[in-house]
């Protein structure tokens, strides 16, 4: 009967384990669904330090039970410009903080309230809302369906590890001394490396020491090894992501094991001053004892490295250097499963792609002491076209929902931006044409104001204003007009001998190039502004109401 009763004891842990670990992932996909948008938005607009990082990062992750939700988006945000690198270190500080809210739902709803046997109407309830709900309604049953599978989990762990409270003692694991603390350690970083989710094992070690598994000194030594562990899952899974992501995990393991070297010096400290400050709660409520112990350590650490945030970050960035094409850095590959944050920083590689091809293009038109070669494809052409490229490509990977129409909107205009920026390079790979276009005196006055408008725009490509996209549309028209003057002239004076047919073809063809140029630019503000900004007055000034110009051939 013994072993009857172990071998349940057995089965009913597991399962619960297995409770709670889908509990948590069937809850946080409802929690996202429903505040996901707006805790980003929330992350966006009130992280302006370090400070306000943490306080952000930590209300994210406790609303979403998700620090792997609030760190994707972390790394869309310093992709995209929206923070800087040390502002999102805040995030990722508050996010760990946030952690520790599963430990005190475990303690105070599910061992006091005891919500087992209520959490199975929950699942119901939960199961029917996603059935027959739509959308928020059916991302709210998956939030109380796994509410619901959390708290059954606890129960049936508890009463499993209940059962082994005669055969599995704290005798039975290393003894509360400086080499026994380590080897706990190490058996709580394996733990969570086990079942991939700190909240898990956390989970399993507030169960095991309030059943009398476990010692207080025990859970506590463990609970540090399991700390560590957490960081050590999103360390593999960055290797070979793109350099933010790995920023991010890298700062995840330094941070936590920074925080698991003070956990393990204060340990003792804290045990004494319990025993001190309230003498029973570590023989009565251990558990209690356990997760303030485990918030503690995660609020200290805050405090200790907070003041020293820009260091941090420029640690972080020494480890982890920038590699591979610049234009591409902020492309991270998990950005894919979130596609507003994806958007955003497709758009602001598409502005830095701008402001380089703009920047190119106002140097081939003016010949900046540049030798005869110079507006041949270079090595910063080629980085360019390739980013193109690759950003067309990371557009194909992101499911924008149609709906949202200025998501979607956004989605458009890049693809339209990333196709001018396409035929825009293969002009510039004209060097022949480009040196016509110079050449061209009747046009020197238009190229001019082509190349200062290019400038302008390289400087700030967003958001444009009502000035610039005016002087972009009046150069495209004056360029159309004088194209067109330009080839006139030049075929009649080819056809009175003053000109061989050749050199009117050639001068022809630099005009239509320029004039191709103009449109480009112009087309490719008219999205920035129309698109990615506010809608231009002049809404007619639309593909409806010119000629659109064919491709190039």
């Amino acid at each position: 009967m013994h072993e009857e009763s172990l071998l349940s004891g057995t089965l009913l842990a597991l399962g619960g384990l297995g409770l709670f670990l889908l509990g948590m992932s069937v809850m946080t996909e409802g929690l996202r669904t429903l505040a996901d948008d707006r805790l980003r938005g929330l992350l966006a607009r009130w992280t302006r330090s370090p400070l306000s990082g943490v306080i952000t990062g930590t209300i994210s992750t406790a609303t979403l039970q998700s620090s792997t939700a609030t760190t994707v988006a972390v790394i869309g945000f310093v992709g995209s410009g929206l923070m800087t690198f040390p502002q999102a270190l805040g995030i990722v500080f508050g996010a760990n903080l946030g952690t520790s809210i599963t430990g005190w739902l475990v303690v105070l709803v599910g061992f006091k309230l005891k919500l087992g046997q209520v959490a199975l109407p929950l699942v119901l309830a939960g199961v029917l809302m996603r059935i027959f709900g739509r959308r928020r309604r059916a991302a709210m049953g998956n939030a109380i369906a796994g509410f619901g599978l959390l708290f059954l989990g606890i129960a049936n762990l508890q009463v499993g590890m209940d059962a082994f409270s005669d055969v599995v003692t704290p005798d039975a694991f290393p003894s509360d001394t400086l080499t026994g603390r380590m080897l706990l350690v190490l058996i709580g970083l394996a733990v969570t490396v086990v079942t991939q989710s700190s909240s898990a094992a956390l989970a399993m070690a507030v169960t095991a020491v309030h059943v009398g598994n476990l010692s207080l000194p025990q859970a506590a030594a463990m609970a540090i090894g399991m700390n560590v562990g957490t960081t050590l899952t999103a360390v593999v899974a960055t290797i070979g992501s793109t350099v933010q992501a790995r920023r991010t995990g890298i700062a995840h393991l330094v941070y936590n094991l920074f925080i698991g070297g003070g956990s393990f010096l204060i340990l003792t400290p804290y045990l004494k001053g319990i025993d001190w400050l309230a003498p029973t709660l570590g023989s009565s409520q251990p558990e209690i004892a356990l997760v303030a112990f485990y918030s503690l350590c995660k609020l200290l650490g805050v405090i200790a490295v907070l003041p020293l945030t820009e260091r941090f970050a420029a640690l972080i960035e020494w480890l982890v250097p920038e590699q591979g094409n610049p234009l591409t850095r902020r492309l991270e590959s998990q950005l894919t499963e979130t596609p507003d944050v994806a958007i955003s920083a497709v758009q602001a590689t598409v502005e830095e792609l701008v402001s380089v091809s703009f920047r190119r293009l106002a140097a081939a038109l003016r010949g900046d002491g540049e030798d005869e070669g110079s507006v041949a494809e270079t090595e910063q052409d080629a980085a360019t076209f390739d980013a193109i490229k690759a950003t067309e490509q990371y557009l194909n990977r992101i499911q924008v929902d149609p709906d949202d129409e200025p998501l979607f909107r956004r989605e458009q205009a890049s693809i339209h931006i990333l196709d001018h920026l396409v035929r825009l390079q293969v002009r510039l790979r004209n060097a022949e044409r480009i040196r016509a276009i110079r050449q061209l005196e009747t046009l020197q006055d238009n190229r001019e104001r082509l190349a200062a408008t290019a400038t302008a725009i390289a400087a700030t490509p967003h958001p444009i204003d009502d000035t610039t996209y005016e002087a972009c549309r009046k150069d495209y028209h004056n360029l159309k007009s004088a194209a067109k003057s330009v080839r006139q002239v030049n075929i009649a004076q080819a056809a009175s001998g003053h000109h061989d047919t050749g050199t009117a073809i050639a001068l022809t063809d630099a005009a239509r190039g320029l004039r191709r140029m103009g449109y480009h630019v112009w087309r490719i503000v008219r999205h920035l502004k129309q698109d990615y900004g506010e809608p231009t007055e002049d809404s007619s000034d639309s593909a409806e109401s010119i000629q659109l110009e064919p491709n190039p051939p």
